[in-house]
């Protein structure tokens, strides 16, 4: 039968470090020579140079891109990991079946949570847009290429919601490309968020945004249709259908793999440049010579250091720096 995936005592403070902590932060002088009482007097402190101006529509493309890019990442490790034990059980050099089963169903674990881990800017396909949310791809079952170039001259009127909507029309034309059908209906369909393009086959392929897909797949009326039924593109990965169980069925898991894997490649590099965009937009603020030396003689100290606590104060502030963060940083320069 052929198988299927199923879906201490801390360690004593660095010396240069916590002097020049101490000194930044308070001055101590004795206020008698005889007497134990000090007086603190505080710090001068360095007014801002200048404040970051708070760009709503510019902080949310940065935090879209960047959660984007975080989960395209978990998705492409695993599925490096299912294409290796695809490639060994295939080869006969290890049967990792068990090990391939349970990479499957934490990959659709990862698939599950996208559109919450996403930041809304990955779709179902695993594409990424740069400023735009996700969308959700749909068909409306009966009102395709075929029908509307075979039924000559003809004006449809749309209402888009639960309350019928604004009425919307589209005249089709005879002779009309179907290029130039799907820009009219594009038109036509844009002020109600439904979006109108092609397919590789020369169909129709509709799109509405991800977080409204609920309140319009229901609700798409056309004139002398009343009401017509949607169905939504399937997602690209789908590791419930992968099978094991021979051969041939190995090797178009993996051929699926690897076509999944390519396209999350694709998103990431999308997303990536997305984030340099959007991170070079983003004002920086000035900090001053003296204060960025005092700061790099402090991280020096302390990556010096070979105690744990010096170790744990490292790792801990590179958790979640990934290649793509630091590039998008560097690319600031």
């Amino acid at each position: 039968m052929e198988a299927a995936l199923r879906p201490a005592n801390p360690a004593l403070p660095n010396t240069t470090a916590g002097t020049g902590a101490a000194a930044r932060a308070t001055a101590i002088r004795t206020a008698d020579p005889d007497s134990r009482v000090v007086t603190q007097v505080a710090a001068t402190v360095a007014p801002l140079q200048r404040g970051i101006k708070w760009d709503t529509r510019l902080q949310g493309d940065v935090a879209r891109a960047q959660q984007a890019v975080d989960y395209l990442e978990r998705v492409a490790a695993q599925l490096e990991a299912l294409k290796a034990d695809l490639s060994s059980k295939i080869s006969g050099r290890s049967d990792p079946a068990r090990q391939i089963e349970m990479r499957a169903q934490q990959l659709a674990s990862v698939l599950q949570t996208r559109a919450k881990k996403s930041g809304g800017g990955v779709d179902a396909q695993l594409d990424f847009k740069d400023g735009q949310a996700a969308t959700t791809r749909f068909r409306i079952r009966g009102f395709d290429m075929t029908a509307l170039q075979s039924s000559g001259p003809q004006t449809y009127a749309f209402s888009v919601g639960s309350s019928g909507g604004p009425q919307l029309t589209a005249t089709i034309d005879e002779g009309m490309t179907p290029q130039e059908i799907a820009a009219r209906l594009d038109r036509t369909l844009s002020p109600v968020k439904v979006r109108v393009s092609l397919d590789n086959q020369q169909q129709l392929l509709f799109g509405a945004p991800e977080s409204e897909w609920d309140g319009i797949k229901d609700a798409i009326a056309i004139s002398g249709r009343g009401r017509v039924d949607t169905a939504e593109e399937p997602a690209v990965i789908a590791p419930e259908q992968w099978k094991i169980g021979n051969p041939d069925a190995l090797r178009q898991s993996l051929r699926d793999v690897m076509a999944a894997l390519g396209r999350v490649r694709r998103s990431q590099d999308a997303a990536s440049a997305a984030l340099s965009a959007a991170m070079a937009r983003t004002p920086q603020p000035a900090i001053p010579e003296a204060e960025l030396a005092i700061i790099s003689q402090d991280f020096t100290a302390t990556a010096a250091g070979h105690d744990y606590q010096s170790l744990l104060a490292i790792t801990s502030a590179l958790v979640g720096v990934s290649r793509e963060r630091v590039q998008a940083l560097l690319g600031l320069r």
